[in-house]
């Protein structure tokens, strides 16, 4: 199967679409899907992994009780979080964490219409690239796609969410009592860039997520259209 995988590739990149299409047919039950199918069923994977696993992070604790993708604090704040606990502080530094981590639940919300135009406007030649490339290949045209996008509608919205939630009090009293310890040098973190870039970050792991359990596992191809195209690659 790794040799059709190589032939494929090769006949991609010396043959047009409609020299591609004759050739694929020499393949047993690939002759049958044309550009539109293989497009569309690349399509409905990113499309999964948006409904099922991004919306996940948008829910009370998406971020914060799952590990995989929980936002810790920035290094900066490492030594505000160790030393507020050294001085007996330990509830304000664990609340610290916990609104950051509710900023980008609440701002990963204004993630799916993004996503849904970069899925919409995938090409054929998008397709067939993430279709002959490695386990997080859509997830990398995602995030090609819209990581500006997303970084503009987020940024403006952890902002708001960090006020929404009090972390900007909680981080205000935090970073307050820090800078007025003695023999220590004062911090000024960018919070919302953190949060932003952190969101981000979490959003598209969570896609990968589901993009290699389709590739990797038949029982995650729950449609007749994803069966056929991803068994291209299998």
């Amino acid at each position: 199967m790794k040799l059709k995988i190589l032939s494929l590739a090769s006949l991609f990149l010396l043959f047009g679409c409609a020299e591609l299409q004759q050739a694929v047919s020499q393949y047993p039950g690939m002759g049958t899907l044309g550009n539109p199918d293989i497009a569309a069923g690349l399509k409905e994977a990113l499309n999964n992994g948006i409904s099922k696993q991004v919306s996940k992070l948008t829910v009370k604790d998406g971020f914060f009780k799952n590990q995989a993708v929980k936002i810790l604090l920035p290094a900066e704040l490492q030594k505000v979080d160790r030393t507020l606990r050294d001085l007996g502080m330990g509830s304000l530094a664990d609340e610290g964490l916990k609104v950051l981590n509710r900023a980008a639940e609440d701002a990963v919300k204004e993630a799916t219409p993004i996503f849904v135009d970069a899925v919409r406007n995938m090409t054929f030649t998008d397709a067939k690239n993430i279709l002959l490339g490695n386990d997080s290949s859509a997830t990398l045209y995602l995030q090609n796609s819209t990581s500006s996008a997303l970084y503009g509608k987020f940024n403006p919205v952890v902002k708001n969410s960090l006020g929404k939630v009090g972390a900007d009090k909680v981080w205000a009293n935090i970073i307050t009592k820090y800078n007025a310890l003695p023999l220590t040098t004062n911090v000024n973190p960018d919070l919302n860039d953190y949060v932003t870039n952190k969101a981000l970050e979490g959003v598209f792991k969570m896609v990968a997520v589901e993009e290699k359990d389709i590739r990797n596992n038949l029982a995650a191809r729950t449609s007749d259209l994803l069966k056929r195209v991803f068994s291209l690659q299998d």
